[in-house]
């Protein structure tokens, strides 16, 4: 399957100061802009850069960012499943999981997280993949936000949705082990009905195990 990656940009306003939200980035692009000290959801910022400059390197990789001028203050991930997940097992060419988003303190409340997803599906590539994100509470920074399990869900769910993500079913343990934790995602336009099945088959793995 051909990548082609095209890209968009977009500006926000905010009370903090104008953003810009562009993407997919290059890897040199990426690695060219400072990347701000509060981005530590997943790892020590300096580590996380590096880690999205190898993302935005894979064939598949993709990264949209949010950038106050020179700093990079969001960001979200596209890239094939991990090897280990049930979702990889498939081995689907075309079925991409949003891996990981993330807006600095700052910036939040500003819906920085839902234009990253705006402008992640601008681009008309995207209608060729089915893209998947799988949410676990215990990845979410409910301590930062002070929200409670289901108030941070809520907020989740409305930023995947402006990305034209939607809940879907399955029978994955982890996801079944909190009712908080989701699996959502968005069938592009021309995913043709074997894609379809075969994503349903990686969702219900256990539909006709007694």
């Amino acid at each position: 399957m051909e990548h082609k990656k095209t890209y968009n940009a977009k500006q926000l306003k905010t009370p903090q100061g104008d953003i810009i939200i562009e993407g997919p980035i290059s890897s040199d692009t990426l690695a060219g802009y400072e990347f701000h000290e509060d981005l530590v959801a997943f790892r020590p910022p300096l580590q996380q850069h590096q880690a999205l400059v190898g993302i935005a390197k894979l064939t598949e990789g993709r990264i949209i960012i949010a950038r106050n001028r020179h700093t990079i203050v969001g960001y979200v991930t596209y890239l094939y499943p991990d090897p280990l997940e049930r979702w990889s097992e498939g081995k689907m060419d075309n079925l991409i999981e949003l891996g990981a988003i993330e807006v600095i303190p700052e910036f939040r409340g500003c819906a920085v997280g839902k234009n990253l997803l705006i402008v992640s599906m601008m681009d008309d590539a995207m209608e060729d993949y089915i893209t998947i994100t799988t949410e676990y509470y215990w990845h979410w920074d409910l301590k930062g936000t002070k929200l409670n399990v289901w108030d941070y869900r809520k907020v989740m769910e409305k930023m995947m949705t402006a990305g034209g993500l939607e809940w879907y079913a399955t029978d994955d343990p982890e996801i079944c082990s909190h009712p908080a934790n989701c699996l959502m995602a968005r069938i592009g336009k021309r995913i043709g009905l074997e894609s379809v099945q075969s994503f349903d088959r990686l969702r219900f793995k256990n539909r006709f195990m007694y």
